[in-house]
């Protein structure tokens, strides 16, 4: 595409256009969430390129992803401009490194070990401290914090107390210290790296050889930072001698996304830079091209809450898109009836026309996830799970399922909650959450999740042990179906930087948003902030929810998140929003359809009295046996054979071989006697 500076500009708004146009000198943009920032800063490129003020070959752009690199540099190809580097700070960085070692050092760079895991494990062993899995985990995410903060093995104790870093594992500061020493001998010893060390070994060799640095800075002269409030005192070292006292810098960041401060990012290069840079102009992006009016409203509320803790630097946004649905509150009684809820509402976008591509169901912890695979799963969508592991794909899951199962005998006799606790207590389940976040809590998390499953299989079935194992195996065969593409389970962390059409915002409540774990000030707002990313990833439809209890029956202590105070609606308010109970609004939904469909109606009663006689004879839920959106499609295409009957949504091999034949016989009228065809 061959374009002149002035068709590329008259292409931006009159903010990006700022952008575009500052071509020199220090530059701050302050980009609010779907404001179009890559495209301000890729046309400001561009505009530099094409004008002939950048020689493409020494512009540096660096991103926080690959994703978002590969997709700046596609974008500057498609505007006519090659030659631009679009890297991440590790690539670039390992680029230069592995270019230099040869004559700052000698020889071959040694290997960067892929995984920290196994040296953190040695060091941990070494020192006596055990080397669990779990723990091992969350050690290696103190070191990279640590090694990330610029912050060495003889200083830790100091700057982490300072930091106020928590215990890891269990273990106070004085003994992370030693473990980051031993760490670094065990890395020594085998002769390998590690990631951080990339950035850490340049920046030594851009001090000490000045020869280097100069080519560096000869190869780039200019360079722009996306997510800039995500930097890391590590990565600002190295920004600053890339630059060399040099101003030829453009910065893009939104405070109100901070979200990784556990990890060692820190908004305060971003807030702080129109001091290190006096005069330099600050450009701030507040519209949204994005979400809907009714989106960009609740998404400024929830940060317009934070009062004395907002920064200043926070964009307030202004939607840009045409007025559309009003955002859903929903309050349910438990989790698994908020899963079927979400799952019902999915079922209806879809049918509006809405891809599955298009949904996300985002939530604070990956533990949240089980119940709403298990209702994805029923209801026949097909789902993917990202940045994270399906619920019974994670190992401390599958161990816990062979543990639950070989205890189905030795478990006689005993009621069978109680029996689950036991066996669970073997491999790190405990009454009470660790008072930690990281792998342990996450562990914890998904080892609740099972032990909520069994205190309410065996309040709503009676269930024992061995039904507990038949149920668990059922939900492992359906949520292990294999997935092209569907709805997006993400966590909220996850989910920064993604959009789509429609999102889910689950378990809003106290304890979740904000997780418990948030202690202080700056942690809560923290918290605050990832509502605000979950809420601003939503085009049009958003609804968020929360469940009064955890299990079906149990004790109704939850309380809405008090992030949406003021916000929320009250029930009355909800219910003409669109808010009605999971029951009712199912009710509507049939209702509906068969409006529509009144031929049909009465085929969708008779599947639904079959439904109700298989579930009470096989002693299950009734929408574990085909799900009302399944029983309506049957009801529609009056399938004739098995091979009809196969093509419709939520009727896999397994349904088909258990309950084909009976429906089949439903739908051509026919009396079904239940206990005959179980029987068979």
């Amino acid at each position: 595409m061959s374009t002149s500076t002035e068709e590329l500009l008259d292409m931006l708004d009159d903010d990006q256009r700022a952008v575009a146009e500052h071509l020199t000198g220090p530059l701050c943009v302050l980009a609010g969430a779907g404001t179009g920032k890559t495209r301000a800063i890729t046309y400001r490129i561009a505009n530099g390129v094409l004008s002939g003020v950048y020689n493409p070959q020494t512009v540096l752009a660096v991103t926080f992803t690959a994703r978002a690199a590969g997709e700046m540099r596609s974008r500057l190809r498609d505007l006519g401009v090659g030659g631009v580097q679009a890297r991440t700070f590790h690539a670039a960085a390992l680029r230069q490194l592995s270019f230099f070692w040869p004559t700052a050092v000698g020889g071959q760079l040694p290997r960067i070990a892929e995984h920290k895991a196994s040296l953190v494990a040695e060091a941990s062993g070494r020192l006596g401290l055990g080397a669990d899995r779990t723990a091992i985990r969350d050690l290696s995410g103190e070191v990279e914090w640590a090694k990330v903060s610029l912050v060495t093995a003889d200083d830790y104790a100091a700057k982490a107390a300072r930091a106020g870093r928590e215990a890891v594992a269990g273990h106070d500061h004085a003994t992370i210290a030693r473990l980051l020493s031993v760490y670094e001998d065990v890395k020594n010893e085998r002769g390998v790296i590690d990631f951080e060390d990339v950035l850490l070994l340049l920046v030594g060799i851009l001090l000490e050889r000045e020869d280097i640095a100069a080519q560096v800075r000869t190869q780039y002269r200019h360079f722009v930072v996306d997510e800039y409030q995500d930097v890391s005192p590590l990565q600002q070292r190295l920004l600053d001698l890339w630059l060399g006292g040099r101003r030829e810098l453009c910065v893009v960041g939104d405070v109100s996304q901070t979200i990784y401060s556990f990890t060692g990012a820190t908004p305060r290069f971003l807030t702080d830079f129109p001091r290190r840079f006096e005069g330099a102009p600050v450009v701030r992006l507040v519209r949204d091209y994005r979400s809907t009016p009714q989106v960009v409203d609740l998404a400024n509320k929830v940060l317009s809450r934070a009062g004395r803790h907002r920064n200043a630097a926070a964009v307030e946004l202004v939607a840009q898109r045409p007025s559309s649905v009003p955002v859903r509150f929903e309050t349910y009684d438990d989790d698994l009836a908020e899963a079927r809820g979400v799952a019902e509402r999915i079922a209806a976008l879809e049918k509006e026309g809405v891809p599955l591509s298009e949904i996300a169901i985002l939530y604070r912890t990956n533990g949240q996830s089980e119940a709403l695979e298990q209702a994805l799963a029923d209801a026949g969508i097909g789902y993917l799970v990202r940045g994270g592991e399906r619920f019974f794909s994670r190992r401390e899951v599958r161990e816990a399922i062979v543990m639950l199962r070989g205890a189905v005998r030795a478990s006689a006799g005993q009621p069978m909650p109680e029996a689950v606790r036991d066996v669970l207590s073997s491999v790190g389940w405990a009454p009470a959450p660790p008072a930690a976040r990281g792998a342990a809590r996450e562990r914890w998390e998904s080892l609740n999740s099972l032990v909520s499953l069994a205190d309410e299989l065996h309040r709503t079935r009676e269930a024992d042990m061995a039904g507990l194992v038949a149920e668990l195996d059922e939900r492992m065969s359906a949520q292990h179906a294999p997935t092209v593409s569907g709805v997006t389970l993400a966590s909220l962390h996850a989910a920064k930087g993604l959009e789509w059409d429609a999102v889910f915002l689950v378990g809003v409540s106290e304890g979740l948003l904000p997780i418990s774990l948030a202690e202080g000030d700056a942690a809560v707002e923290e918290e605050r902030r990832l509502l605000y990313v979950g809420v601003t990833r939503a085009r049009e439809h958003l609804q968020l929810s929360f469940a009064r209890a955890r299990t079906v029956g149990g004790r109704a202590s939850r309380k809405r998140s008090r992030f949406l105070d003021g916000i929320w609606p009250d029930d009355a308010a909800a219910a003409r929003r669109g808010g009605l109970s999971r029951r009712a609004a199912a009710r509507s939904r049939t209702e509906t359809f068969f409006e529509e469909n009144p031929a049909d109606a009465e085929l969708f009663e008779r599947l639904r009295s079959w439904r109700g006689q298989v579930a009470k004879a096989i002693s299950k839920r009734a929408y574990t046996v085909l799900h009302d959106t399944t029983l309506q499609a049957i009801a529609t295409a009056k399938p004739k054979d098995l091979r009809q009957l196969a093509v419709l949504r939520g009727i896999g091999a397994t349904k088909l071989e258990a309950y084909g034949g009976q429906v089949l016989a439903v739908v051509r009228g026919e009396d079904v006697d239940v206990q005959e065809w179980l029987a068979r």
